[in-house]
């Protein structure tokens, strides 16, 4: 049985007059996925998500989503819900009023338990009866994803919606997101936060002047034979730098551009190399108390890919 496709894109070309946004774009998202959505201001994410959820439609190529192609009509496939460039609310009325409000205009039925439901879900149930105008961004942008999942959407399409959240608000979406993706909704999200990206995403694409550079499973860019530099905390720091400097394929690196202290050694190496210099530290009876990318490898990813399509543009 083939895998189930919740959008499928091909050749996707979107131009505002002399401004190409998107330029021949290809996107598989496959159901109960959360797929990410990176890349440079002005890369056509915010473009990209608007075909999705019927802002706009594009001017060539074919998009399917939740199996039905996509015509030429604007408005929302049956289906399909979120936001771009931050969710749109009523500032005089409370986060319930709000829902209620939206809920109408969309022709729903969602009662008060449905509202309190999605409240619930996005951790502002203790707040229901506050206006969204005192909210914080972050309440705010829960608030958004609340009226987003009043149509329990089968794609849920959402721009930066960690944007604004503290690290308890963060951590409370990103379990939402998780359990919707378990419970077979697809989700495509945007965000400029590398961390959030490799926390829920299975897998991303990266768009660098409209096109896509990358797209593919995070497994895969990690798997890339790039060298990244890595930080390596030991118990023997002078012992450990003396195996580094001997070790084919590492190369210590003294400019990383990170505070560095006695005990942290920068190395840079592609993972074989990075696997043998671990092995060697344990033989000689070095502890390893730390072994981290200096910069992950979506992030090196995005970096390199960028450049080099920003390189070749000009």
């Amino acid at each position: 049985m083939g895998t189930l496709h919740a959008v499928v894109a091909r050749g996707i070309t979107k131009c505002f007059g002399d401004v190409v946004a998107l330029d021949g774009v290809d996107l598989d998202v496959t159901q109960g996925q959360i797929h990410g959505l990176v890349g440079p201001n002005g890369a056509g994410k915010t473009t990209l998500l608007g075909l999705l959820l019927g802002l706009a439609v594009a001017d060539s190529g074919r998009l399917e989503i939740l199996g039905t192609p996509v015509g030429r009509a604007f408005g929302a496939p049956e289906g399909v819900s979120g936001f771009v460039d931050g969710p749109g609310l009523y500032p005089s009325l409370t986060a319930r009023q709000n829902l209620a409000a939206l809920a109408r205009l969309r022709g729903l039925d969602a009662g008060s338990a449905g509202i309190d439901d999605v409240l619930d879900q996005v951790g502002l149930t203790a707040v229901a009866d506050d206006k969204a105008r005192g909210f914080s961004l972050g309440m705010r942008q829960r608030l958004g994803l609340a009226a987003a999942l009043l149509t329990k959407p089968r794609l849920l399409v959402l721009d930066e919606p960690s944007n604004g959240l503290d690290p308890a608000g963060k951590r409370h979406v990103h379990r939402v997101l998780t359990r919707l993706a378990a419970d077979g909704t697809s989700v495509v999200l945007s965000s400029h936060r590398m961390d959030d990206l490799e926390a829920l995403c299975s897998e991303v694409t990266i768009l660098a002047t409209g096109r896509v550079v990358f797209s593919g499973p995070l497994s895969k860019l990690a798997a890339e034979n790039r060298e990244l530099d890595y930080r390596v905390r030991t118990s023997d720091p002078q012992a450990a730098r003396r195996l580094a400097d001997g070790s084919d394929g590492i190369r210590v690196v003294d400019d990383a551009g990170i505070r560095q202290d006695d005990e942290l050694l920068v190395v840079r190496a592609l993972v074989p190399a990075l696997d043998e210099l671990v092995a060697s530290l344990v033989r000689s009876g070095v502890a390893v108390r730390e072994l981290a990318p200096v910069v992950s490898p979506l992030e090196a990813a995005f970096l390199a890919l960028t450049e080099q399509e920003q390189e070749a543009g000009r």
